[in-house]
C-alpha cells in the first residue's frame, strides 16, 4: 500500500487524495486515514490495486475526488454527490458560518437557499437550526435530485423546489435567504479545468454577475422586514455585489473573508 500511494504522488496527485481513493478502492471510507498508515506495509490486491490505478487515472485528468469516492463532507455532514451537482467547496461553509450567526437557535425562522445543487448549504442549516423551516431552489431537476436523497439519507426536512431563482417561491417571505450562485464570467480560462462540473452551476454571463444581479434584484421582496441577503461570490467580485446589494435597498452591507483571506461572501439586511 506505501508503494501504490507512494507511486500515486510521483505522478502528481496530493498525498491526502491519494489516500482517499486508495480507501475508496479498498471499499473503505475516506476518512480512515489512520486505518492506512497502520497497514501501509500490506499487500495491495490485484483487483484493488486495478481500482486504485483506475482513480488515479481519472483524477491526474481533472475529476474531482468527491465524483470519484461519491462523497464529500461538508460542515459535519456527509454529503452523496456525483458529476449533477457541483463539488461542494470549504469556501462555501463561510456563507453557512456566517448565516448561523443570523439565525436564532431558540425560535423558529424561515430559510431559503437558492441555488442548492446537493443540498450542502440548506442541510447544514437545516442541521445546525432544527427549529428553522428551511426552503431550497435548484432550476435543475438533476441537482434537486441528488439534494433530495441527501436530505432523505440524512433524515433532515426541507421543502424542495424546481425553479430558476425566486420563482418557485412566489408570495413567499424568508427571515434568511442565501445562495452560492454560479459567478464565472463564461470566458474565464479557469472554467477548463472545471470541464467535469456543470457548466450551468458555474458561469454566469460575460462578467460572471448575470445571476448575482437577478437575485439581488428579486430578493427583496421576498425578505421579511429585518431579514438578510447573503450571497458566495468570486474573489473579485465582492464591491461589485456589494453595490448590487446597496442598489436593492438593502442595509448595512457588509462582507465575510474565507479561510484564505478572500471576500467570499457579501450580505444586506432589509430595514424592519
Amino acid at each position: 500500500m506505501a508503494q501504490a500511494l507512494a507511486a500515486a504522488q510521483r505522478q502528481g496527485l496530493p498525498r491526502l487524495e491519494a489516500q482517499m481513493l486508495l480507501l475508496h478502492a479498498l471499499g473503505r471510507a475516506t476518512h480512515e486515514r489512520a486505518w492506512l498508515i497502520a497497514h501501509d506495509g500490506d499487500a495491495l490486491a490485484t483487483d484493488a490495486a486495478a481500482r486504485f490505478d483506475a482513480l488515479c487515472a481519472r483524477r491526474l485528468r481533472g475529476e474531482p475526488v468527491a465524483y470519484l469516492t461519491g462523497t464529500k463532507a461538508f460542515h459535519g455532514l456527509t454529503l452523496q454527490v456525483d458529476a449533477r451537482v457541483l463539488d461542494p467547496r470549504d469556501d462555501t461553509e463561510t456563507l453557512v458560518d456566517w448565516a448561523l450567526e443570523l439565525l436564532p437557535d431558540d425560535r423558529p425562522a424561515r430559510v431559503l437557499d437558492l441555488g442548492t445543487g446537493s443540498g450542502a448549504i440548506a442541510l447544514a442549516l437545516a442541521a445546525a437550526r432544527p427549529q428553522a423551516e428551511v426552503w431550497a431552489v435548484d432550476a435543475s431537476a438533476d441537482a434537486l435530485a441528488v439534494a433530495q436523497a441527501n436530505g432523505q439519507r440524512l433524515g433532515l426536512a426541507v421543502t424542495w423546489r424546481h425553479g430558476d431563482w425566486l420563482a418557485p417561491v412566489a408570495g413567499q417571505c424568508f427571515d434568511l435567504i442565501v445562495g452560492n450562485p454560479p459567478y464565472i464570467a463564461d470566458g474565464d480560462p479557469h472554467l477548463a479545468a472545471l470541464a467535469h462540473e456543470p457548466r450551468q452551476a458555474l458561469a454566469s454571463g460575460p462578467d460572471g454577475l448575470r445571476d448575482l444581479r437577478a437575485i439581488c434584484a428579486a430578493a427583496p421582496a421576498h425578505l421579511a422586514p429585518g431579514g438578510w441577503l447573503l450571497l458566495e461570490h468570486g474573489h473579485d467580485q465582492a464591491g461589485a455585489v456589494r453595490a448590487l446589494l446597496q442598489r436593492a435597498g438593502l442595509g448595512p452591507v457588509q462582507s465575510r473573508f474565507d479561510l484564505a483571506g478572500i471576500e467570499r461572501c457579501s450580505g444586506g439586511q432589509r430595514a424592519a
